[in-house]
């Protein structure tokens, strides 16, 4: 397929995932489906230009003056694949292309954004948290949450209990992948390009023989603040697919117990072939109606709630997300998190630790929860993530976007991760 015939059906995609709300990576994978003459390369071009048009919804919209697929779509070529205006016209008019450009859109597309219009449209993202986002990042929201439309990298947890991090980064070599700056265990692949593939890892071999798993290097930062060691307890109490209880195997040197659980069976399935292939055998997994097994004499010496959130800050990896997000949906995030926070406190035993983990970047699911729920529980105190810091990772704490010395929130502009929040806490 030449451009003109992948702008096309980009506009044809973004118009399904628009009127029929449905998942980009959905709507990407049926046309790939009902479309067999396009090969590797269209789909890589295509899906890069769709979700480069997703990260980049609002100044588009802004560059043409209206927000519908086409306007999306050459807003996006202009502003952040950056074609030459005649370029696109040249290819509008081509076979199988979208159609010619009018003289408004070749005006619009001719004037660049103007650098006084609202932190929502330069920073691309809804409206209605605009205040919110102000209110936590201040001057510096419009370069946050335009880092966070950014494409994001491939980040890998070398699983230590089968390899070293010198060993897997020797097989990534061929990927360009380097060592994360931060986390000690972690490798990064670098974003792809509009010319360059995204890279299968799970196809590797080193992959089949449970040497990483894939984890974005702020989980695995977080992960480490816990100060998870050899021989102690701890409950994941929003396991999920996994990934967090396999890193804390690993601290754990598989000497002591990990309680994984989730509410969520369907989400927990995947656990079992990852438990298998890390060879993480401290972990083991209590199905969601057997909640009673949680339970363990004296508390654990660590509980672990990776709470459900609007997974703002993951926005970079899932684009249309961000889109779909909205008030209802936040409320009923931050009564969940309330009540899951609420719950763990039981199951910490004294002296032992509480951590509180989002991929968010909102303050009302991260810092607002947890001074909330220490004014309601006088018995648990936060432990300064500098400390914490300090003691799992090196000896030079990063800043944390929210300007807290207590809590860790990381983001893509700060720390070149996605956006998460980290907090420990320790009952008295």
């Amino acid at each position: 397929m030449k451009l003109a015939g992948r702008v096309a059906a980009a506009i044809e995609i973004l118009t399904e995932i628009t009127t029929r709300h449905r998942p980009a990576a959905e709507a990407l994978k049926d046309w790939g489906k009902a479309h067999r003459f396009a090969g590797s390369t269209d789909r890589h071009v295509l899906g890069t230009l769709v979700y480069d048009t997703l990260r980049r919804k609002m100044s588009a919209a802004a560059l043409l003056g209206k927000d519908d697929p086409r306007s999306l779509v050459l807003g996006t070529l202009a502003n952040v694949w950056a074609m030459p205006v005649a370029d696109i016209a040249s290819m509008c008019e081509e076979q199988f292309g979208p159609g010619a450009l009018s003289a408004k859109e070749k005006t619009a597309l001719e004037k660049p954004l103007a650098p006084n219009l609202s932190p929502y449209i330069l920073g691309d993202f809804p409206k209605w948290l605009e205040a919110d986002l102000i209110n936590a990042y201040d001057e510096k929201v419009t370069a946050q949450l335009a880092a966070l439309a950014q494409r994001a990298p491939i980040d890998m947890r070398v699983n230590t209990l089968k390899a070293t991090r010198e060993d897997v980064l020797a097989t990534f070599a061929k990927f360009n992948a380097v060592a994360t700056a931060l986390s000690p265990w972690g490798l990064r692949i670098p974003a792809p390009t509009i010319e360059s593939r995204n890279v299968n890892v799970e196809a590797e071999t080193a992959h089949g023989l449970g040497q990483f798993e894939v984890q974005d290097e702020a989980s695995q930062i977080a992960t480490a603040l816990t100060g998870a060691k050899p021989g102690e307890t701890v409950l994941d109490l929003c396991a999920g697919a996994g990934g967090k209880s396999l890193a804390l195997a690993a601290m754990l040197k598989n000497q002591g117990r990990v309680v994984a659980y989730d509410q969520d069976k369907h989400r927990l399935r995947p656990i079992f072939e990852r438990i298998t292939r890390a060879g993480a055998t401290c972990i083991e997994v209590v199905a969601a109606d057997e909640k009673e097994k949680r339970k363990l004499p004296g508390g654990y010496d660590l509980v672990v709630v990776d709470a459900p959130c609007t997974g703002s800050g993951t926005w970079r990896r899932k684009p249309d997300a961000k889109w779909r997000v909205a008030e209802k949906q936040l409320n009923i995030r931050l009564k969940e998190q309330a009540d899951i926070l609420e719950n763990a406190k039981h199951f910490v035993k004294r002296g032992g630790r509480l951590a509180y983990f989002t991929c968010s970047i909102l303050p009302q699911e991260n810092q607002d929860q947890v001074t909330e729920f220490l004014k309601a529980n006088s018995d648990f105190k936060i432990i300064p993530y500098t400390e914490q810091w300090k003691k799992n990772i090196s000896a030079t704490p990063v800043k944390s976007a929210n300007g807290s010395a207590e809590t860790l929130q990381l983001t893509p502009l700060d720390h070149d991760t996605d956006g998460f929040f980290a907090s420990v806490m320790m009952r008295a």
